[in-house]
């Protein structure tokens, strides 16, 4: 409401209730948080393609922490208001790019790992940047906001995701 510059109830004027707002706030938070999927395209190269995938991940986390903890903590309490989005558009986006993933396996570009769990892995490396960034800087004394601990984990999640597919 403050950065429209509206007040509260003016806000709340646009929605039927909290729940509706608070629900588009989580729309929202979901519709940026998967963008960066929508990107990893069938004739790119796997390894560009997921490099570059799993760098978008990690910019959000570092930059829109708050929204990946918003919308985790909504998937913790079982997803009460994003149920129908997770099982309609979220399903519909996840089976088209284990598609892409699986068309990757079928031509040997990539080894052969359950698409779905890959994805599930980048998503959960890269948003424990986000959500756990308390424990990350509690352990390393460091956070994704240092430019060098920034590269120096995009380049080891790349790593670790790449090696694991077989790429360089």
């Amino acid at each position: 409401a403050e950065r429209a510059g509206l007040s509260k109830a003016n806000l709340l004027y646009y929605f039927p209730s909290k729940e509706e707002l608070y629900l588009a706030v989580l729309r929202r938070v979901l519709d940026v948080w998967l963008d960066p999927l929508q990107e990893l395209d069938a004739d790119s190269d796997p390894a560009e393609a997921i490099r570059v995938y799993i760098r978008a991940k990690l910019t959000l986390s570092r930059d829109a922490p708050q929204a990946s903890r918003l919308f985790c903590l909504e998937i913790v309490q079982g997803a009460p208001l994003l149920r129908a989005e997770l099982e309609g558009p979220l399903r519909g986006l996840v089976e088209s790019k284990a598609a892409i993933l699986r068309g990757w396996i079928d031509q040997g570009r990539i080894g052969a790992h359950d698409p779905h769990h890959l994805i599930f892995s980048i998503w959960a490396i890269t948003q424990h940047y986000a959500d756990f960034a308390v424990q990350v800087d509690a352990v390393t004394g460091r956070s994704l906001d240092e430019s060098d601990f920034f590269e120096s984990t995009v380049a080891s999640t790349q790593a670790l995701i790449l090696t694991g597919l077989g790429l360089r």
